[in-house]
């Protein structure tokens, strides 16, 4: 790994952790007039979640831009220059290392096994991109599911609130979320796949060794399989306060509790 991604990894992590710690009060605090009547394990994950907003908007929309610019990562999908790539990726590892380290410190308020999972799963694979540049194209277009996340946190947010789950602002962020989050982390499956399938065989593939085959596969079949059980969280919930606003019945906050816990 060069010492540029190794500041970057170092950099996010504390910067977002000093975001997490001292800019998300005060912002909160001074906009938020329901803040500060949260209780204390609530704080956390509403700083926590904060963070994960302008962690997903960064590396979501710099995603989009080296799909659309980056010739040398979209022309070699496998071998392709992957410099502005390990940028994007090294932000991201130093937020997935300094939420597994807040996750571990508030484990009983806001632990969930599928986020250990998750991280480390994209913590794998990404690594091998930061130590031998390979695989550029795939590991940037994993970050696109980043823009789902601040729907997600937004719904958790109404919730903190005690918005109630008919208020039309939450029905329309939920539908939003579920369609958004269907795009990004479902809909795009199938091109993935074709296009992961499309390199088996060649000699860039067989370049890349067992090690780094295993580790891309793996790692993404187990992100997917995550983001099929969340998306069929999520829809079930959005289909039940949908159907609640319709009726104009009251919505059940524990049966409907599809994405509660802490995101990235």
């Amino acid at each position: 790994m060069d010492m540029r991604e190794v500041y970057v990894v170092a950099g996010s992590f504390v910067g977002f952790q000093l975001f997490f710690s001292c800019v998300s009060p005060v912002l909160s605090s001074n906009f938020t007039q329901g803040y500060g009547k949260l209780p204390p394990n609530k704080l956390n994950d509403w700083n926590s979640r904060l963070v994960s907003t302008v962690h997903a908007l960064i590396v979501g929309l710099f995603c989009l831009y080296i799909l659309w610019y980056d010739d040398a990562v979209n022309e070699d999908p496998v071998w392709g220059d992957p410099n502005m790539v390990k940028l994007n990726v090294a932000i991201t590892c130093g937020y997935l290392f300094y939420d597994l380290v807040l996750l571990a410190c508030n484990w009983s308020a806001m632990g969930d096994i599928f986020f250990v999972c998750h991280h480390l799963a994209a913590l794998y694979a990404y690594g091998f991109l930061l130590t031998r540049g390979v695989l550029p194209y795939f590991a940037n277009f994993r970050l696109i599911s980043e823009l789902s996340t601040p729907f997600v946190n937004q719904r958790w947010f109404f919730e903190a609130l005690a918005y109630p789950r008919t208020h039309p602002l939450v029905v329309a962020n939920g539908v939003a979320m579920a369609v958004v989050f269907f795009l990004v982390r479902i809909a795009v499956m199938p091109p993935y796949w074709a296009k992961v399938f499309g390199t088996f065989g060649t000699p860039a593939f067989e370049r890349l060794g067992l090690a780094a085959q295993v580790a891309w596969i793996v790692s993404c079949v187990c992100l997917d399989i995550l983001n099929t059980i969340w998306m069929y969280k999520i829809a079930r919930g959005c289909y039940k306060v949908i159907t609640g606003k319709l009726r104009g019945g009251k919505v059940d906050s524990k049966k409907t509790n599809y994405m509660n816990n802490h995101t990235d």
